[in-house]
């Protein structure tokens, strides 16, 4: 009990009643810190300013958000930690529901009605399984992977009862750190010895990461056909089938997991996209639709799902229901970041249907203008309103637009994507001019930098590549060597709490971006030597009310 006293406790429950209770049991339990959330809007407001060690979330909240896209929503937004212990708490039995949110993997799930010794037992089983893994976690967010995976060995020799998951962590790890050939052997082994699906799946992504797509989808196929409600191996043949080009088969493959799993909002979202590319309008209706629904909600609603729900139904052909749909745009997310530009963007497409000339260019120069002051606004979107400039001549316009988007291009298959759209505009001499200036813009960018770094001004090179990522935040080359940038001056001017948390920021920065990155290891490795360096060790855990920035 005295373990659990130091603990924090977040409740999510709209029903006064059902709240108290909780509120009770986790006090019989012996947690004293307790706060309670009666809607999705308070907990996030709450997990905002605070970290908690242990959250009970009901399934059914009201407003129209359930306890699935809560979890979601916090994950994605890194609400909570990988150390949070997150428990859904619900009498539902329908495996439409339940399944959604056990792919999100909450820590256990309490069905109602339960006692409090049943809840202790499974409060104990989560701690004592945290307190295991901790030191691997916070090494993890000090961006030591080689040391958290030098832990998870230490750790399953020390602890043989938690081998597997400290087996698991260790090839995840080698994953982060852009080492798919060392988790391979890993997971190979746990499927061979123990059959649990998710190494199979494991084993499979190295071989994804690996560019070996016909291996992957074999061994995905194989492992559906032993376990079809696996959700994690839909997405990720999908993916394979994405990366062969097949994108009929990629839409085949997400409809079938949203059958099974109809409520996982991304998935739904991804759908709709594949569908789109793919050129099944009503099939990129059905999900988009949906999409918009089941965010409705949600504090973390973007307008770009009903301009891309507006997009598809110009496609269609039906512009009565996209007029609607963009007037619901502008009625509920007023205000909100990038609204009035996604607005624009769908309305220019709409006008152009009906033929609306001067409506049309009035929503083209609003969203051109958008676009140039717009944060976060995604290429995809960006795309869409230069296919629209295409169309209809405006050629210039449409170059400036696709210049930004190739020079923030991610990857290498973020940028084949924008030249495809232009040359299926008939545009092929002009992508391809367009995707050598933006390589060489960047390229220039990483230069002028490394030029300050080797004239002594490390302070000048961190500004420069500073800069540069705040013009391409989702180019992984710039933040890579914005990042070297921050390291080399460290290395030579001191530690500096402020850049040490940017360096943090910027590798995870290109671990999602290119997770494959080759030179991930070796970005790692000078960041633990400049650690050692000025012995920077792990930041304690974080207390309440405080929060690490990473």
């Amino acid at each position: 009990m005295n373990e659990l006293k130091g603990l924090t406790a977040l409740v999510i429950e709209p029903n006064p009643s059902m709240r108290a209770s909780l509120h009770n049991m986790l006090s019989l339990c012996g947690l004293e810190r307790i706060e309670d959330a009666a809607s999705s809007n308070q907990a996030i407001r709450a997990l905002e300013h605070r970290i908690f060690d242990l959250v009970l979330c009901e399934y059914a909240l009201e407003g129209g958000q359930d306890g699935q896209q809560m979890l979601e929503d916090l994950r994605h937004h890194r609400l909570i930690t990988s150390s949070t212990m997150f428990f859904m708490v619900t009498g539902e039995g329908q495996f439409s529901k339940v399944v959604s949110a056990a792919e999100l993997m909450p820590n256990d799930y309490i069905l109602k009605p339960f006692a409090a010794d049943a809840m202790l037992e499974r409060i104990w089983r989560a701690v004592d399984r945290r307190n295991a893994m901790l030191p691997v976690q916070q090494l993890v967010e000090m961006g030591d992977l080689r040391a958290a995976i030098e832990a998870c060995e230490e750790g399953e020799a020390a602890q043989p009862r938690f081998a597997l998951e400290f087996r698991r962590q260790r090839a995840e790890l080698h994953i982060q750190a852009g080492e798919p050939e060392l988790a391979e052997p890993i997971y190979a082994e746990l499927w061979e010895s123990r059959q649990v699906h998710w190494a199979r799946l494991g084993q499979a992504k190295t071989l994804y990461l690996r560019g070996r797509y016909d291996e992957a989808r074999d061994m995905l196929e194989d492992l559906l056909g032993k376990n079809s409600r696996f959700l994690d191996a839909y997405d990720w043949l999908a993916r394979t089938h994405e990366a062969k080009g097949d994108l009929a088969a990629a839409e085949a493959v997400l409809a079938n997991a949203v059958e099974l799993s109809p409520h996982a909002v991304r998935r739904l979202r991804r759908l709709g996209e594949v569908a789109l590319e793919a050129g099944d309008v009503d099939g990129a209706e059905r999900a988009l639709k949906q999409v918009v629904s089941k965010t409705r909600y949600s504090e973390f609603r973007t307008p770009e799902d009903h301009a891309k729900l507006a997009q598809t139904l110009v496609k269609k052909g039906d512009p009565v229901q996209a007029a609607a749909v963009i007037r619901d745009l502008d009625k509920t997310l007023a205000g909100a970041p990038n609204t009035e530009v996604c607005s624009a963007i769908a309305s220019a497409a709409l006008h152009e249907f009906t033929g609306n000339t001067a409506r049309m260019n009035a929503s083209i120069d609003s969203a051109l203008q958008g676009v140039r002051e717009a944060i976060g606004l995604s290429n995809e979107m960006k795309m869409e309103l230069a296919r629209t400039c295409l169309d209809v001549g405006r050629e210039e316009q449409a170059t400036e637009v696709m210049r930004d988007v190739m020079r923030n291009s991610a990857t290498p298959g973020a940028m084949a994507r924008a030249m495809r759209m232009m040359a299926q505009s008939g545009r092929a001499e002009l992508a391809q001019r367009l995707a050598d200036e933006s390589r060489n813009e960047v390229g220039e960018m990483v230069a002028a930098g490394a030029a300050l770094a080797k004239q002594g001004d490390f302070r000048g090179a961190v500004d420069l590549m500073l800069e540069a990522v705040a013009k391409l935040p989702d180019n992984a080359q710039v933040a890579f060597n914005a990042a070297v940038a921050i390291l080399k001056c460290l290395e030579n001017e001191g530690w500096d709490d402020k850049l040490g948390r940017n360096v943090l920021a910027l590798v995870a920065t290109v671990r999602r971006l290119d997770p494959a990155n080759t030179k991930l290891n070796a970005l790692a490795g000078l960041h633990q030597e400049i650690l050692k360096k000025y012995n920077i060790r792990p930041a304690a855990r974080r207390e309440a009310g405080v929060r690490i920035a990473i």
